[in-house]
């Protein structure tokens, strides 16, 4: 009986292999039906956006945008711009300690998000055609590069109005 132990040893291992194989394929790449992009382990970005706001601007030229983009997907994004008739320039800023500097897309990690808050990562909205009031609703249109456009009402809180998260 001890020679054939190695003989089935090798054998259990050569099918165990083969299986973990076959469950390793099945659940990487695009399978799935997910039409995948390439990006992350396949699949498609899933965005939705919330927590957004925009604290009542001290100035009548310039403002900040806050919000979240969550991302359910099993692939990244990116936010590349985002527009609003509030304002002729919207502009991505990415904040390293003390330092604000204008970026050109900000990522939407796959089944991760992206925040936008005070002291962090925000929207710089200049050449305002108003000064919003509070209770005011802003249209901003946020745009990814792979994933459709996203629309959302934002409203204007007071100029020193934190969220509580």
């Amino acid at each position: 009986m001890t020679p054939a132990r190695p003989g089935i040893r090798k054998a259990t291992a050569a099918a165990l292999a083969l299986g973990l194989s076959a469950a390793l394929a099945a659940c990487s790449g695009d399978g799935g039906g997910n039409g995948g992009n390439g990006a992350g382990h396949g699949g498609v970005p899933k965005l939705s956006v919330s927590g957004a706001y925009l604290p009542r601007p001290p100035m009548t030229d310039m403002a900040a945008g806050f919000l979240t983009v969550r991302n359910t997907g099993g692939a990244a994004d990116e936010l590349t711009s985002v527009t609003t008739p509030l304002a002729a320039e919207v502009t991505l800023h990415s904040t390293e300690g003390t330092r604000m500097k204008q970026v050109g897309s900000l990522d939407v990690p796959a089944n991760g998000r992206l925040d936008l808050s005070s002291g962090g990562d925000h929207l710089m909205l200049t050449n305002l055609t108003h000064r919003p009031k509070v209770g005011e609703k802003v249209t901003f249109t946020l745009h990814f590069a792979t994933s459709d456009p996203i629309e959302i009402k934002v409203p204007v809180e007071p100029t020193t109005y934190r969220p509580k998260d």
